[in-house]
C-alpha cells in the first residue's frame, strides 16, 4: 500500500502522519486474529500501560471499529492500514493518560463481540456487520440520544425475545446514566406491552430483571454508580453465560 494510500485511511491527516511516520514501526505488535474471547479487553488492559507517545500496532481479520472509541477514551489516536483481505494493522499512539470512563478500561460496557462469531463464516462479512454497528452506534452526533437508543434497543429485545441482548443493553444503558426512576417505568411498559403472564414466565426469571434488580438494591444501599457498574458487568458481562455473545467453546 502507498504512502498516500495509507495516509487516506489515517485519522487525523497529514499532522498525525508525520509524527508516526519514523515510531510506529516500533510499536509493539498485537496479533488478535486467531484470539477468541474478549480480545478487547486483552488490547486495552495491554493500552493501560503504555506510556505517553509510546503506542501499539493491533492486527485483525477486519477493521476492529468499536476498539477505536475504547482506545480514545485512553488517550489514544490511531491510523488504520489494510493490508490484504483478512489483515487490518491499526497503530495507537497514546497522546495522553487517560484513565477510562467506564470501569474495566472501556467507554461503554459490553463491545459487540458478537462479531467475533461472524469473522468464523467470512471476514468480509465480519467487516460489513462492523461498519453497518458503526453507522448505527458509532454517530459522533445521534438524533437521539445514547440513553434513549439503548432503551429502544432493550425494550425491541424483550420484544423479539431475546434477553441475552436486553441485559447487555440494560448494563449499557446504566453506564450511559440511566437512572433508576427511567428503568422503573421502562420496566412497567414491559409489563403493559408484554402482559402479566409473559413477565412473570419470562422476564421476572431473567438475566435482564436480575439485573435490573442488582441496581435497585445497590443504588438503595447507597452504592455508587461506578461501583454498581463493576457489579453489573461482573455479575452480567462476557462470564456470565447467559449474556455473552463471542462463542470460546465453554461456558
Amino acid at each position: 500500500m502507498k504512502n498516500s494510500e495509507i495516509l487516506a485511511n489515517c485519522a487525523g491527516g497529514i499532522k498525525i502522519k508525520e509524527e508516526w511516520k519514523n515510531k510506529r514501526e516500533s510499536f509493539e505488535l498485537m496479533d488478535v486474529r486467531k484470539l477468541s474471547g474478549n480480545f478487547l479487553l486483552t488490547i486495552l488492559k495491554k493500552a493501560d500501560k503504555v506510556a505517553v507517545g509510546d503506542g501499539i500496532c493491533v492486527v485483525q481479520s477486519f477493521e476492529p471499529i468499536p476498539l477505536y472509541s475504547a482506545m480514545a477514551d485512553l488517550g489514544f489516536e490511531y491510523q488504520s492500514e489494510k493490508v490484504s483481505d483478512d489483515e487490518y494493522r491499526v497503530y495507537f499512539h497514546r497522546t495522553e493518560m487517560k484513565e477510562a470512563s467506564v470501569p474495566g478500561g472501556m467507554n461503554a460496557p459490553l463491545k459487540p463481540l458478537a462479531i467475533l462469531n461472524l469473522k468464523e463464516i467470512d471476514n468480509a462479512l465480519a467487516e460489513t456487520v462492523v461498519h453497518f454497528w458503526d453507522i448505527v452506534w458509532g454517530q459522533e452526533n445521534p438524533a437521539i440520544e445514547m440513553k434513549t437508543r439503548l432503551l429502544l434497543s432493550l425494550a425491541n429485545g424483550v420484544g423479539a425475545g431475546r434477553f441475552r441482548q436486553a441485559t447487555r443493553e440494560l448494563v449499557k444503558a446504566y453506564a450511559a446514566g440511566v437512572t433508576v426512576a427511567e428503568l422503573d417505568e421502562l420496566f412497567s411498559m414491559l409489563v403493559w406491552n408484554q402482559g402479566v403472564g409473559y413477565f412473570a414466565s419470562e422476564i421476572g426469571p431473567s438475566p435482564l430483571f436480575g439485573a435490573y434488580q442488582v441496581i435497585k438494591k445497590l443504588e438503595k444501599k447507597g452504592t455508587s454508580r461506578e461501583d454498581v457498574i463493576k457489579k453489573l458487568i461482573e455479575e452480567f458481562g462476557e462470564k456470565n453465560p447467559d449474556v455473552k455473545t463471542a462463542y470460546t467453546g465453554k461456558n
